[in-house]
Order: C-alpha cells, then structure tokens, then sequence
C-alpha cells in the first residue's frame, strides 16, 4: 500500500479547465496503478474524521491486499483542516489534474462534499462518500455515490420508536448545517405525523458551540425528551457534561439522539453519564457478526494504539471494498460512467450488515438499529436492542 501525504499550491480553476480538455493519465501511468484521492479533515477541528476513514481504508487493505486486477492501490491523502470548502474544491482539482486519480473518496462533512460535486461532474471521476450525511449530496452530481448514511435515514426511526414507546413531548436541539437541519427537520416531520409535539427546535453553531444556555431553555420547556444532533466527537462530551450539571436527568429529561453523539471513538470518555442514552444508527461497534469481529480486529492490527473504530471507519471500509470491486469488474480499466453503473448495483456484506446502493438516487440502503449506552464487561457500548430493516434516504 502506498499512502502519500502533501500539500501544494492549489491549482488555478482555469488550469483544471484546461487539463479537462488536453486528456487523461498516460498509458504507462494507467497501467500500473489505481489511485484513489482520500479528502478529508485531517487537522483542526475534525481531525479524527479523515483519520478514522483512513484507518478504515488501512484495515480493508490490511485484509485484501494492495492490488486489484494487477494493479497497485495508490492512496493519496489531502487535508482539507475542514470545514473548508474552498479547500477541499482546490484539492479535488490538484489530484484529478495532477495526482491523475481514479476516485474521489472521503468528504467527512457536508460543505465540502457538495464543494468538490461539480468537479467530480466536470472530471467524470466516481466520488465514494464516506460521512458527509446531507441528503442532497448526491443530488449534485451523477457520480457521486454515498457509502455512509444521511440524517433522515437515522432521524425518522429515532422519532418512530420515540411514538411507540410513548415519548411525545419534544425538544430537539441540532447543529446548525445541512446535516442538523436535516435531522430536525426529518425527526420533526415524523414526530407531529404520528402525533407527538415539538415544543421547541433548538440550532447551535457548528463549531464550539457553548452547550450550557441551550441546555437550560431545555430544562425550562420541561419535555419528555430531547432530540440530539452534533458531529461526532468532542461535542457529544461537551452536551452530556452540561445534560449533568443542569440536572435534565432528576428532571425526568431522556436523551434520544442519531447515534453521531455516543459515537463509539469517545463514549468512553463521555463517561457514565451516557448511560441509558438511546440512539438510531447505522452501526455500533458492538455489532454482533462475524463480518464486524473481522473489522474490529483488523482495524487494530492496522491501526495500533487508534482506539475503538466509529461509523466513519466502516464507511471507509465499504468504500473501498467498492472501489476494488468496481476495479475487479473492469479488469483495473477505471472509466467514471462504467464504474458508476456498477457502483448503482452494489451490494455488499458489511461489518455493520447487508448494505446495498439504490440505483435511482446512489445513496445507501440499510438497517437502522436502535440502541441503548450499557455496560458490556466494564466498557460502554452502544448494544443494539431493536431494528429497522432496508432504510432509505427519506430527505430527497
């Protein structure tokens, strides 16, 4: 496996225009390797974002090797220091003009995914999504095919099983993007069609937002429970500490929540005030399968010391198991339309369950599993205790 990280000048729009119309990788170039474009936030903020899909991309070739139909897997790794979309545009350009790669992969949030769409268009180049869950994305661009989820796939069962389980008084709080808007919106629609009320929508700003304030109008609405989403990471420790501190538990508060706030890579750290929290999500790295025991156990041996593997890392896994079957099938003669008409019939058996891509939109197809936060021999997990089958995106 070759993995290359570097950042250069960014090339000029005009030159990408250009390099369109003067042609492709030379044959030598194409016949000794496929090169897969990994963008991603690999510092600043949301660093362990393109840092879990890599260690899931290092797992799956851990497993299968570094070479598809004779030719070498090349991963070029460019950091975007995210959310930046201006930057992950410019760095899409450089790798298809110059790095001459054969996939965009990754796009750990929203505004960047829908940055670098029209270039993939443009380029006629497959962009495998590995998080990025606005439902839109993939509206964008007719080569784009998502392997992560999108937010009303995992909101509307959350409100589902909130309406059978008697939860109908309802504060949601969600960071204000694409993403969150999208949950609140999905979650909400659900709620009030099965007759539930949202007493009050609560937006916070997508970076550093102070949870303290939001966190008392909650207390002070006095629901049944909140509906929570943040990005994955820091922010879910940020919400459960001041969830604490305000007393929302002795107030009868519950937590229901997508699964980005228990995200399996921090719940330890959240500590025992997670537990109880329920959530909808697409995995838990408490999956019960053989497929997840391979995952988890190759991931660590590929990524010593990384800790526990979330969503994004099993996306990245699936993704990539995507592009060598795609490379498989076409003998390592990557053509953008050829692979996108193979990406729009994939299925795949994943560590996180069957997953499959619908060919109408190229978003992702799979179950949706509600969890609680418990105790599994001293560690906290998110295990699985009831499921809904074959989900589709329900925001388009």
């Amino acid at each position: 496996m070759t993995i290359k990280k570097f950042s250069r000048p960014f090339m000029a729009a005009a030159m990408f225009a250009a390099s369109m119309l003067a042609g492709g990788v030379s044959q030598a170039q194409a016949q000794e390797t496929i090169k897969v474009g990994l963008i991603a936030p690999f510092s600043g903020p949301f660093a362990d974002y393109g840092k879990q899909m890599e260690g899931g991309i290092k797992a799956y070739m851990a497993q299968n090797g570094a070479s598809v139909a004779g030719k070498k897997i090349e991963l070029i790794i460019k950091d975007t220091t995210g959310p930046s979309p201006e930057i992950a545009k410019r760095l899409a350009q450089e790798l298809i003009v110059r790095d001459k790669v054969d996939f965009l992969a990754g796009f750990g949030l929203t505004p960047e995914a829908l940055a670098v769409a029209p270039i993939a268009e443009q380029a006629k180049k497959p962009m495998i999504i590995m998080n990025a869950a606005t439902s839109i994305i993939t509206t964008k661009s007719k080569y784009i095919a998502r392997f992560s989820m999108t937010l009303p796939q995992v909101s509307a069962p959350m409100a589902s099983w909130a309406l059978k389980n008697n939860i109908k008084k309802v504060v949601t709080l969600v960071a204000d993007y694409g993403p969150g808007i999208d949950a609140e919106t999905t979650f909400k629609t659900t709620m009030l069609g099965g007759g539930g009320t949202v007493v009050e929508s609560i937006r916070v700003p997508l970076t550093n937002p102070e949870f303290a304030p939001y966190v008392q109008r909650i207390k002070d609405a006095k629901p049944e429970a909140v509906f929570i989403f943040v990005p994955a990471g820091e922010q879910g420790i940020a919400f459960m500490k001041a969830y604490r501190e305000r007393g929302l538990a002795e107030a009868g508060i519950k937590v229901i929540a997508t699964g980005d706030l228990t995200d399996d890579h921090i719940l330890q750290a959240m500590g025992d005030v997670s537990l109880g929290v329920i959530t909808s999500f697409h995995y838990s790295a408490a999956h019960n399968s053989p497929e997840n025991k391979t995952f988890l156990k190759q991931f660590a041996a590929a990524n010593p010391g990384a800790g526990r593997p979330n969503f994004m890392a099993v996306a990245a896994y699936d993704g990539m198991a995507a592009i060598y079957q795609v490379g498989k099938q076409l003998n390592g003669k990557i053509d953008g339309d050829k692979a996108m008409a193979i990406l729009k019939t994939m299925k795949l058996n994943s560590p996180r369950g069957q997953i499959a891509i619908d060919p109408q939109t190229r978003d992702i197809v799979q179950t949706v599993y509600i969890r609680r936060v418990e105790k599994v021999n001293g560690e906290l997990y998110n295990v699985e205790f009831d499921k809904f089958d074959n989900v589709k995106d329900s925001g388009k």
